[in-house]
């Protein structure tokens, strides 16, 4: 066979290389020229043979195209403003995706996105990224034959919407309904299967009731209760904020100073579930990073609790104790201080009358930073209280310090301080001049560096009876002889705190509870400018849930619900709102709020029956439909959002309103898309790139093609919009390649191209299983263009498959080309391709050939050759000859298909 020169696809891996996050761009095909006598060998290598019979000088990062066959049909562009306008119509008329009424005889997947929140701002391109992704899985899944629940909703309560609508002075209704019109339409634009039809927002008054319905269930419970909490409460925002949203003692959003107060708070005792919470991670289908992030969320310790008596100025014990947990009880007899957190209530009983001034100065301008501030703080601060407490084995006495390293919502808000062995209570001896006692030593006895804490486990040293244990066997010791002292013994505690569930802001769920009042009689108290004057008291210590019959509790219009510095809430002002009567008697509605996260705990399970007005979802559409298939979201909610769906999950789970005992089977995390400078989108730095600019100049598919083709699916890339033209330069020739077949009406197929189509299907099939959709982009990229290269002799079974196979990916072009192919119905339930595995294996592989061990090269030859064969093949090769000249060989090493290993000498 004469030479001729052809297209060889890129490796998989150097494509998905091609778009890594450095921003590095390459053709998505290489050209190489090989001879037919090569050209298997190398495309063996590069996943897919490609055709010998048209001469093709195309990339798809070129915009010049040869062919050697002048009958084919001038090329023609792909008119996706058309056809997406087209296929978007016909989708909403036909209700293509309505979700079916489960049939028990076929298998189902429940595919959801973490649905948005609709900000002012719209969809940047970075959004769409993982609503594609569960896309792509939603439309496979249907055409593998199951049943396919995909709805999409909002998450529209909130302090953002709240924020937003004072800004520009309308209500928080309206801006969130504006919102969501905005943000539906530019989802609509890319084709995303959704069923419309269960379309809900978290604002809605039927949903909201089953929000209420839920907190409800919690309180009768026990899960919800009222206690005073030392918050972050911002008066410029009006509301408590969490830690996370704190920064140097300020606001994350506007930067207003934000204070450490004492509030009454609703809070859920989460913790009662925190062992359930650790032990349903267990084989679950999550990122790794996400299940130890909830893990550590969780903190689960186990340790040992020390009670330290508080010695009074004579020497004596006080009534006062510190209580301390440590997971180290071995090192107990190295501590030299005990540190309490500036929030702790011993601090003020037990500081001595000359530092109190100064302690309570302390005291003030530290409770005013929050927990996350004080534990990132790299320098820490603290004083001596003047108190001494005693060490509950020796008796002596230690001084009592107070530290903002240690937290009071953490643990007992106090902690034995072994500077020796703890790197924080190491720097503060530092600082402080305190006395630092070595009482672990590394197991064999070596130096250690003693200018920093040694940590690690090894044996008791001055430690008195307990010298020479193990760390271990120390631990359990020492737990032992406190517990016959009285002083302490075995403790599990977690990190995990209750969930303060109360927020001081209008745009919310209203919590429904309400409160008896007293005042004196004559009192509106409608009309009491006060609240909290003197002739009337609310009486939060009686707590009366609302009956489930007068739910949904609405909030109240109001023209003015910009926040102040009542902690009450901007809805104590609503007072013919907040003060009603019932049977004669007034009572007081609780005026927080609750926080955004509660909506989005349960709308999984509202969109198994979104149209249910009497319950919050039935018993039959929680064991159609449930759990979750596959759940995709950014990985910035690997902690709260999923423990708190999957707290009040297991509480419903516990009452019996589902039989599941997980919400989400399997959870994906989309990477995050970066601006084109490689850093977060945000209008500050100018970097956001709107989805609708993409849709107007390429189209809606060419965006999804792209985003999926840019790397893996979790992984961080920087986008280029540059570089979507390359996916339309694809679209184009795949379009031509379509059109040619049905205009030639070919039903010839090569072998050639036959093994080909059947590898394709093989890769895509597989890499959508993965989720590796990069790569099975790849895999039709690389097929499209070896059918370009047939020229007008485009197989149309060919184009049949390439049809079906991109559909998932760019689902408007795979309707158009599908409708061209003939077809009346949507491509959306046909059948996904089959393969056949014989097809997709070649008959003649390339194969190494080591001499001594060392690849000296490579021979082409049939799978199953014996090992005559083999060497017969490599020892015509001119560079292994010249390696076995002169030697006798030794031994042959051959795994037919695999190696040939010649040992030479």
């Amino acid at each position: 066979m004469k030479a001729t020169t052809i297209m060889v696809a890129m490796s998989v891996m150097r494509l998905s290389k091609a778009f890594s996050p450095a921003g590095v761009r390459r053709s998505f095909l290489a050209q190489a020229s090989v001879s037919s006598s090569s050209s298997l060998a190398a495309t063996t290598r590069l996943y897919s043979s490609t055709s010998t019979t048209s001469t093709t000088t195309e990339s798809y990062s070129n915009t010049t195209t040869t062919t050697s066959n002048a009958s084919l049909q001038p090329p023609s562009a792909y008119p996706f403003t058309q056809v997406e306008a087209k296929w978007q119509a016909y989708w909403a008329k036909h209700q293509t995706f309505q979700t079916p009424e489960r049939d028990a005889t076929k298998p189902k997947k429940y595919v959801l996105d973490m649905f948005p929140y609709p900000s002012g701002a719209g969809l940047h391109v970075g959004h769409p990224e993982g609503y594609t992704a569960s896309d792509i899985m939603a439309r496979y899944w249907r055409m593998k034959g199951y049943q396919v629940l995909h709805p999409i909703g909002w998450d529209s309560f909130g302090l953002p919407a709240e924020q937003f609508a004072i800004q520009t002075g309308a209500k928080p209704a309206e801006t969130t309904a504006a919102n969501i019109a905005n943000f539906k339409r530019q989802l609509k634009k890319l084709g995303f299967s959704y069923d419309w039809d269960k379309e809900l927002a978290t604002t809605d008054v039927e949903y909201v009731k089953w929000t209420q319905w839920i907190f409800l269930q919690l309180y009768k419970k026990g899960l919800a209760q009222q206690s005073s909490v030392t918050v972050n409460w911002c008066p410029a925002l009006g509301t408590v904020l969490a830690n996370e949203e704190v920064i140097n003692g300020l606001s994350e959003r506007g930067s207003h100073p934000v204070q450490r107060l004492p509030l009454r708070q609703w809070v859920l005792k989460i913790t009662d579930y925190a062992d359930r919470l650790e032990a349903g991670l267990e084989g679950l289908g999550w990122p790794a990073g996400t299940v130890t992030a909830q893990k550590q969320w969780i903190g689960k310790s186990f340790g040992t609790n020390i009670q330290f008596a508080v010695v009074n100025e004579n020497g004596s014990d006080s009534d006062n104790v510190i209580g301390v947990f440590t997971t180290r009880a071995d090192t107990l007899m190295g501590v030299t201080y005990v540190t309490l957190a500036p929030e702790h209530p011993l601090v003020s009983k037990i500081t001595t009358p000359e530092l109190q001034d100064t302690v309570n100065a302390y005291v003030t301008e530290t409770s005013s930073r929050s927990d996350m501030d004080r534990t990132a703080a790299k320098e820490k601060t603290g004083l001596f209280t003047g108190a001494h407490a005693k060490h509950p084995l020796t008796g002596e006495r230690v001084p009592i310090w107070v530290g903002d390293y240690v937290l009071g919502s953490y643990g007992t808000g106090a902690v034995m301080a072994v500077p020796a062995h703890d790197a924080r209570d190491f720097e503060f001896a530092r600082k402080f001049d305190l006395d630092i006692k070595w009482v672990v030593e590394p197991k064999d006895g070596s130096e250690w560096n003693r200018d920093e804490a040694f940590t690690e486990h090894g044996k008791c040293v001055s430690s008195g009876e307990f010298d020479g244990l193990a760390t271990e066997e120390a631990k359990k010791a020492v737990t032992k002889r406190l517990m016959e002292m009285n002083m302490g013994g075995s403790q599990i505690t977690y990190k995990l705190r209750d969930w303060v569930f109360s927020r001081q802001r209008y745009w919310g769920e209203p919590i429904p509870i309400y409160f008896p009042i007293k005042f004196a009689d004559g009192v509106d108290p409608t009309a009491v400018t006060d609240p909290n004057l003197e002739e009337m008291t609310i009486c939060y210590d009686q707590p009366i849930p609302v009956d489930a019959s007068e739910l949904p509790l609405k909030l109240p219009e109001m023209d003015n619900f910009q926040p102040g510095d009542d902690p009450a809430g901007c809805l104590a002002r609503a007072k013919e709102w907040r003060f009603f009567q019932k049977d004669g008697t007034w009572f007081a509605r609780e005026t927080n709020t609750m926080p955004q996260w509660a909506g989005s705990c349960w709308y999984y399970l509202r969109f198994t029956d979104t149209n249910n007005n009497e319950e919050a979802f039935s018993a039959k559409a929680d064991a159609d439909w449930l759990p979750v298939d596959l759940y995709v979201g950014g990985a910035e909610h690997a902690v709260l959002h999923l423990l708190y769906a999957r707290f009040w999950h297991q509480v419903l789970f516990d009452l019996g309103h589902t039989k599941h005992k997980e919400p989400f089977t399997k959870l994906i995390h989309q990477g995050m898309i970066l601006g084109s400078d490689g850093e977060k989108m945000s209008k500050s730095r100018g970097n956001v790139v709107n989805p609708d600019d993409i849709v107007t100049t390429s189209g809606g598919d060419a965006l999804r093609l792209y985003e999926m083709f840019m790397g893996p699916l979790d992984a961080v890339k920087p986008w280029q919009t540059s570089q979507v033209s390359g996916v339309v330069r694809f679209m184009n020739k795949a379009y031509n390649v379509i059109r040619t077949a049905i205009a030639t009406k070919n039903a010839d197929m090569s072998n050639e191209t036959l093994r080909l189509m059947h590898k394709t299907m093989k890769k895509v099939t597989e890499d959508i299983d993965s989720m590796s959709f990069n790569t099975a982009i790849s895999a039709l990229m690389v097929f499209t263009n070896h059918l370009q290269s047939l020229g007008d002799n485009v197989p149309l079974e060919a184009a049949e498959k390439l049809a079906l196979m991109v559909s998932p990916f760019a689902p408007h072009f795979g309707e158009e080309c599908w409708s061209l192919l003939g077809n009346q119905e949507s491509l959306a339930y046909h059948p996904w391709i089959d393969y056949n595995e014989e097809l997709c294996i070649d008959n003649e592989i390339a194969m190494g050939v080591q001499v001594n061990g060392k690849t000296r090269g490579e021979i082409m030859i049939a799978r199953d050759a014996d090992q005559v064969t083999a060497m017969t093949a490599a020892q015509a090769i001119e560079k292994i000859k010249a390696q076995l000249d002169g030697k006798d060989i030794k031994k042959i090493i051959y795994v037919p298909g695999r190696i040939l290993n010649i040992i030479a000498k």
